[in-house]
């Protein structure tokens, strides 16, 4: 990989990289970073990147959270919490949200709890529950969803 990079350089490899799958942009200012641009010029490139529709906060929180509910089943508190570690503003993480329906979310809740519960080998009750509890909360589901889940199995 070459050092230095032209404007116009960096605007097509910036693009690429944009087109090629949504990015937010810390994602967008760190990769011009390691390009060793200035931070005038990232300025410049961003506007640009913005200007033409490459990079959009928006676009890029609802297939985020979309994306990652359905292919990693992932719960509203991780979503949350990682558009939040990449700076994403709570009005797009709000809008972002509601990507995805309640029946969906239930329904993809309910299909790994299954699994998991399942799919558990540990004979212990109390650290099966432990560890069923600790697995869904790490994905983010909310506590009373999984706490209610739990109950529901236990009583099967």
């Amino acid at each position: 990989m070459k050092e230095i990079y032209s404007i116009k350089e960096a605007i097509k490899k910036a693009e690429h990289y944009c087109a090629y799958q949504d990015r937010c942009h810390d994602e967008m200012i760190s990769k011009l970073r390691s390009m060793k641009m200035s931070s005038d010029e990232i300025d410049d490139i961003i506007g640009h990147l913005i200007q033409e529709n490459f990079l959009n906060e928006e676009r890029f929180a609802c297939s985020f959270a979309r994306g990652k509910h359905r292919i990693k089943s992932w719960g509203k508190i991780r979503i949350t919490n990682e558009l939040k570690f990449r700076n994403i503003n709570q009005r797009l993480i709000t809008t972002a949200l509601q990507e995805i329906t309640t029946e969906e979310y239930l329904e993809t809740f309910h299909k790994t709890a299954d699994r998991v519960w399942e799919n558990s080998s540990e004979r212990n009750t109390l650290k099966k529950r432990k560890k069923f509890c600790d697995y869904l909360l790490r994905k983010g589901f909310e506590s009373q969803l999984v706490y209610e889940k739990v109950k529901d199995l236990e009583a099967q």
